[in-house]
């Protein structure tokens, strides 16, 4: 039985979490590109995939041909490294610590770095905004360092082997330019982000659908359809 792997993806730090680690783990995969900005995550059969009308999403066969579906990028890594025992300890205290960074993301990085692209990237110059924008680069300034603390004497954050802990904190780490940030203070990030950025899996995940989000004007339907949904 072929997997018949999907995933369900578009270019963006979120999306692409799951596109490196389908990639280090070497499973073919057919990708279907999901447009955020023309309102594909809205589409029912979207929906039925992922509730939360957000990418990334999966779905594939399992042993007996029935259908898997699972969204949320963490729990999608966390599913993928359990199923296939990669990039994953075997460890009761390491499995334990790269729990830790998979809800830290989630819950911390994640949400302030795509605050601050919101405010940075997509909102107008006005003092409300700018309240915002402080607010959210301040907060990913110590995601930054929470991760910089992590990496003390260790080239990987979790028994010092890469994992799918690097590679959820990863992504967003990559965009740190395109946020206003700079990684000066931050010795051992820099060292970590370029470790990673050079090998080949990470590349080509990276690079998946790399044109259809290369522009940062967007219209009046892109901006309903990413930001005021259920307004």
């Amino acid at each position: 039985m072929t997997l018949d792997m999907k995933l369900y993806y578009w270019p963006t730090p979120n999306g692409r979490k799951v596109s490196i680690l389908l990639e280090e783990l070497a499973i073919p995969y057919e990708t279907i590109f999901v447009n955020i900005g023309k309102g594909d995550q809205f589409k029912l059969d979207f929906e039925s995939i992922s509730l939360n009308n957000r990418i990334p999403a999966i779905k594939y066969k399992n042993d007996n041909g029935s259908n898997v579906t699972v969204f949320e990028s963490g729990a999608i890594m966390l599913h993928l490294a359990e199923k296939f025992q990669n990039f994953y300890p075997k460890t009761v205290t390491g499995k334990k610590e790269v729990m830790e960074w998979l809800f830290w993301q989630a819950a911390n990085q994640g949400p302030m770095a795509g605050q601050l692209s919101h405010f940075k990237n997509y909102t107008s110059n006005s003092e409300k905004n700018q309240y915002s924008y402080q607010r959210y680069k301040s907060e990913y300034i110590r995601c930054l360092h929470v991760l910089e603390k992590g990496l003390n004497s260790r080239r990987y954050l979790v028994e010092d082997t890469y994992s799918i802990a690097d590679m959820i904190c990863w992504p967003w780490v990559l965009a740190n330019r395109s946020l206003g940030i700079s990684l000066d203070n931050f010795p051992r990030i820099r060292l970590w982000r370029q470790r990673i950025k050079e090998r080949p899996a990470v590349q080509i995940g990276v690079n998946l659908g790399k044109k259809l989000s290369s522009s940062k004007i967007i219209t009046d339907e892109e901006r309903e359809n990413l930001f005021k949904k259920y307004t």
